[in-house]
C-alpha cells in the first residue's frame, strides 16, 4: 500500500487531534490545545494533497500544504489567515527555548485555544469538502 493511498488514515487522525484539542481546551492545557488543533489542520491537509494532488508533502506548515491545494482547489483569504495563525502553533507550545523566560504553557489562554480550534475546524471543514 502506497503512502499517498493512506490519506483516510491521515484524516482520520486530524479528526481525532482536533478531539484532543477540544479535550485539552476543557482541561484548561491551553497552549497543547493550540498545538493539536494545528497537528489537525497539518495532517487533514496533508490528507487532501495526497487525495487530491497524488504526491505526500513533507512541510508542517499548514501555509504551505495550503498553498499546495491552492494549485487545484479555491482557497479564500480567511482560510489563509486560519493557516497563519495555527502554524504559530507547531513549536512555541511545546519547547521552553522558544521563550524568553517561562514555560510554554504560562503563554496561552483560553481564547488562544479556542482560536486555534476555530481555525482547525474551518481547515478541516474546507478538507472534507473537497476530497470527494
Amino acid at each position: 500500500m502506497s503512502a499517498i493511498s493512506r490519506y483516510e488514515d491521515w484524516l482520520s487522525e486530524a479528526k481525532d487531534d482536533l478531539k484532543a484539542a477540544i479535550h485539552l481546551k476543557n482541561g484548561e492545557m491551553y497552549g497543547k490545545a493550540c498545538f493539536f488543533a494545528q497537528q489537525a489542520a497539518e495532517k487533514a491537509l496533508k490528507a487532501l494533497i495526497m487525495k487530491v494532488c497524488k504526491k505526500y508533502e513533507e512541510t508542517h506548515s499548514v501555509v504551505r500544504l495550503l498553498r499546495t491545494a491552492g494549485k487545484v482547489l479555491r482557497v479564500d483569504a480567511e482560510l489563509m489567515s486560519c493557516a497563519k495563525i495555527l502554524d504559530r502553533h507547531y513549536l512555541p507550545p511545546r519547547y521552553p527555548n522558544m521563550w524568553p523566560s517561562g514555560a510554554p504553557h504560562e503563554f496561552y489562554s483560553e481564547r488562544d485555544a479556542e482560536e486555534a480550534i476555530n481555525c482547525a475546524r474551518k481547515i478541516l471543514e474546507f478538507v472534507e469538502q473537497n476530497i470527494g
